[in-house]
């Protein structure tokens, strides 16, 4: 479908959206090395914001270097204060709801874990095929290693899991529905307040994982009723490779679930070193060992960028970029045999759009050439990460411009 209006197309139109473009200044806050690198997969690693190289080179430096263990008296509360800080600007989580720890992998093996437990007399487990591997790969584990079964859905490719594919699958032997709130391939966004309704109202619990939809889309756990979630933060939170997660558990729940990795850091009284395991209450309890400093404050650093900017305004201009997108598709591409692999409707699409050739793979390695970078994923999809703090306009029409010529060669 070719957009209708011809100077679509053309740079200017790019030009006038970022003179517009609210955000615009943030871009300057953040380590831009080479102007003519067009970064199209913020959906993987986000930029180095200034701000965290500043507060990393403090932490190293004086804090390490200058403190050293006398540190801790203000490192000892950091993954909980940060916590705090991600559930109010990004989570819509309350207080005491939110930790940074572990990684993703780590975190959603936790709660999985404690969902299951919590509900001993149901063997399954419900997500979808086309979930992130790694929560897959977890939750086969899970049910091998304690009796339990996956009840697998098949979702569309780019709609993704909706409400009705869950409840054909749900009844009193479920005991937790897990599924990404943003699809990693196709970027369609998940009804997460149905599909929590729904397994609530079957006994179950839910667990979802917003590693593609933390800082680029509004979440609102709270209202949406979620049990459970995880999340990256080296994405559109911008907090560095590596840099720990973040695990929510909602209040209610938290004197029911257990943490099934104890570690120290969730211990009453930790330095007492005592001879058995009593747990911290509420969410330090899902603490397990030491954390990574300088890691969670670049996690802070991240989400204070976003708090600053709005998840609104974030939210917003994340949908004008794909739309921007997805309009160059349509215009340059379509007619050399593309298709858009993600939701036409902006609200139900992430802040990236998936663009599927038959040739995908060949053509993302030719677009490093060119100085694009984006991503592909099988089968046939190139994945333009739109992250909205660090993506002009500008560079959406440079990438699909180049695009289009090595695809019309």
């Amino acid at each position: 479908m070719a957009i209708l209006d011809p100077a679509a197309a053309d740079p200017a139109r790019a030009e006038a959206l970022d003179a517009a473009d609210p955000l615009r200044a943030f871009r300057d806050r953040f380590a831009v090395r080479g102007p003519d690198l067009i970064y199209l997969d913020g959906n993987s690693l986000g930029r180095l914001p200034l701000e965290s190289a500043a507060r990393l080179r403090t932490v190293v430096e004086d804090e390490w270097g200058g403190e050293l263990i006398r540190a801790w008296d203000h490192w000892l509360d950091l993954p909980v204060r940060v916590g705090d800080r991600l559930a109010a600007a990004v989570l819509g989580a309350r207080p005491g709801e939110v930790v940074v720890s572990d990684s993703t992998t780590v975190n959603f093996y936790k709660l999985a874990l404690a969902a299951l437990d919590a509900r001993p007399g149901r063997r399954a487990i419900v997500t979808d095929r086309a979930n992130f591997p790694t929560d897959r790969y977890v939750l086969e584990g899970l049910a091998r290693g304690h009796g339990r079964e996956i009840r697998w859905i098949d979702p569309d490719p780019i709609d993704g899991p909706q409400p009705a594919d869950v409840e054909a699958v749900l009844d009193g032997d479920v005991a937790l529905v897990t599924l990404s709130l943003v699809n990693y391939r196709s970027a369609a966004i998940a009804d997460m307040a149905a599909i929590s309704t729904l397994a609530r109202a079957a006994g179950a619990l839910s667990l979802w994982d917003l590693s593609h939809a933390a800082g680029s889309v509004e979440v609102d756990l709270e209202t949406a009723g979620a049990d459970l979630a995880v999340g990256c933060t080296y994405k559109y939170l911008n907090a560095g490779p590596g840099a720990p997660a973040f695990l929510y558990v909602r209040s209610a729940l938290q004197g029911e679930l257990r943490n099934p990795i104890q570690g120290w850091f969730g211990q009453r009284d930790q330095f007492a070193m005592g001879p058995a395991y009593a747990p911290l209450a509420g969410i330090a309890s899902w603490l397990t060992g030491t954390p990574t400093v300088p890691g969670v404050a670049a996690v802070e650093e991240g989400v204070r960028l976003s708090e600053e900017a709005t998840i609104s305004a974030i939210r917003a201009k994340a949908a004008a970029l794909t739309t921007y997108a997805i309009e160059l598709h349509d215009a340059w591409l379509e007619p050399l045999g593309f298709s858009v692999g993600s939701p036409r409707d902006p609200a139900r699409r992430g802040a990236h759009v998936a663009v599927r050739h038959p040739e995908g793979r060949r053509l993302s390695q030719a677009l490093l050439e060119e100085r694009v970078v984006t991503d592909f994923r099988e089968p046939d999809s190139i994945r333009l990460g739109l992250s909205p703090l660090t993506t002009s306009y500008r560079d959406v029409w440079t990438g699909l411009s180049r695009l289009r010529d090595l695809a019309d060669r």
